[in-house]
């Protein structure tokens, strides 16, 4: 068997001048600081998003009403988005100078309204899953995490309320509104995997009790779910191929038309002051 070639001293001084970051398994400090920034920017776009898309209902919606509930669902999101966000970094900079690409959210929250059943199937899927997240994000060893999660599992708690009144309202209704809302479930059926996807930056802050592991969260979830499905008289939608993506900045066209709204004013006037 040939034997190694010998170190050269040109690949020893290299060596000495990295900077050493722990044990090859152990991330440096650095790598925690940008995970934390990530998750925080998923928290917070999955929220600033789903904000945006229901302000789009404002003056639209089918009663009065129903127009306040979701522009205060809208409102409490935002807020959650500038709290989240704002433990990121500079919120209305990450709000409004981001590009398509840099943002984190699922492709849930992103995907147009459509009509009002499957705003409600999309807020049912989604609200569901922000409230079980939240309840174990209050344990949070991130002392902002926490706090922004005990505030906002109260919020959260009223959105997937509303949206599974709705949800058996329309499901247990007329024909019309029942094949409706069955086609909202199947429309949004296929963004639901994404939400309990766990890659390696995820798990490094699960593992250090920053963030919640949602793959925990799933059966809950989806009991959860189906209860509400079998009170509306609806079936289960039918597992489709995954869409995922959302949070390696892979986005479908319908995010890049909400932005151009949304950032349209900062980037017109980017030095404006109010």
């Amino acid at each position: 068997m040939p034997s190694l070639p010998p170190i050269r001293p040109e690949d020893e001084a290299i060596a000495a001048r990295i900077k050493p970051t722990g044990a090859f398994d152990a991330p440096g400090e650095e790598a925690h600081v940008s995970d934390r920034r990530d998750y925080l920017m998923r928290l917070g776009d999955d929220a600033l998003v789903l904000g945006q898309r229901l302000s789009e209902w404002c003056g639209h919606a089918p009663s009065v009403e129903v127009d306040l509930s979701l522009a205060n669902i809208a409102l409490d999101l935002i807020g959650q988005a500038t709290l989240l966000l704002g433990a990121a970094g500079d919120a209305d900079a990450l709000a409004f100078r981001r590009d398509v690409l840099d943002f984190r959210n699922c492709w849930l929250v992103e995907q147009p309204n459509g009509d009002f059943a499957r705003t409600m199937a999309r807020q049912l899927l989604f609200s569901t899953f922000q409230h079980l997240l939240y309840q174990r994000l209050t344990q949070s060893e991130d002392e902002a995490i926490a706090a922004v999660a005990a505030k906002a599992v109260k919020e959260v708690a009223y959105h997937r309320e509303l949206a599974a009144d709705w949800v058996v309202r329309l499901g247990d209704g007329t024909e019309e509104s029942a094949r409706r809302m069955a086609d909202g479930f199947d429309w949004c059926w296929r963004f639901v995997p994404e939400l309990f996807e766990v890659d390696e930056a995820l798990d490094r802050l699960i593992g250090r009790g920053i963030a919640a592991d949602p793959r925990a969260i799933e059966a809950d979830y989806r009991a959860a779910i189906a209860a509400t499905l079998a009170e509306a008289q609806l079936e289960q939608p039918r597992d489709q191929r995954p869409i995922l993506g959302g949070r390696r900045g892979h986005h479908s066209e319908h995010l890049g038309h909400l932005l151009a709204v949304m950032q349209y004013l900062p980037r017109t006037y980017p030095d404006a002051q109010w």
